[in-house]
């Protein structure tokens, strides 16, 4: 991880939804050096790569940056019907596609996630809730696209006495140009986890393991992440 300048004591306050994932760690930087005092925040929801927060622990500590897990798992129950958080239903493999990958859109999480962190923003003064949807999640995820993040930006505003601005940096870059922008800030992806699996070596053969690698080829970067070495032959 790069070191990050001084916040000064007068700054702009956000949110930053940290999942522990690759973009949600370049957002992370990115309000650093805008200058921003950074409150991360973490969520439980029983997701099958769980081992995720314990990456986002890490790196909050390691900076010095406020984070919190919140433990929603009692919502378990209404959003189990997905691969992340239904650990009886086979995780689909290959590229990112709506044919092959619909099993893996958790019920309404985002907005959920938002709802929780525009609530924790109103709560501590930040004027800002900073997550990492991007582009290439928009053909899987309509709680990625852009119609849901101007409409959430809306409700932001109006929801409560004090305006709340959302910000997705990324919601027109793909995953490839994010991972650029975050080597350029001399970010270490080791200190991350993408794996759908959560397990100790990442699987290498889920849709977002294969989205993460084909952004390193695309840069000309080798992982920093160790993978199975059975699944060499897949990727």
């Amino acid at each position: 991880m790069s070191s990050i300048p001084p916040v000064a004591a007068d700054s702009a306050t956000t949110v930053v939804i940290y999942s522990g994932g690759m973009d949600s760690f370049t957002v992370l930087h990115r309000a650093l050096r805008e200058g921003l005092t950074v409150h991360a925040l973490s969520f439980d929801y029983g997701q099958r790569h769980a081992r995720e927060l314990d990456t986002a622990r890490q790196v909050c500590t390691t900076l010095g940056v406020p984070h919190q897990v919140v433990d929603i798992r009692a919502i378990h129950g209404l959003i189990d019907n997905s691969a992340l958080t239904n650990p009886d239903q086979a995780m689909p493999h290959g590229d990112y596609a709506a044919d092959n990958l619909r099993a893996t859109v958790v019920p309404n999480r985002n907005m959920i996630l938002l709802s929780l962190a525009i609530a924790k923003a109103v709560n501590i003064g930040a004027e800002r809730v900073d997550y990492g949807a991007h582009g290439g999640d928009h053909i899987l995820y309509p709680d990625c696209r852009p119609e849901f993040v101007e409409a959430m930006n809306h409700v932001a505003s109006i929801a409560n006495f004090e305006p709340v601005t959302l910000h997705a940096p990324y919601l027109s870059s793909s995953k490839a140009e994010i991972l650029r922008e975050g080597l350029a800030m001399g970010l270490d992806y080791r200190h991350t986890w993408t794996c759908y699996e959560g397990r100790e070596l990442a699987c290498g053969v889920c849709g977002s393991c294969r989205e993460r690698l084909a952004a390193f080829a695309a840069n000309g970067v080798t992982d920093p992440l160790a993978y199975t070495p059975d699944t060499a032959g897949q990727r």
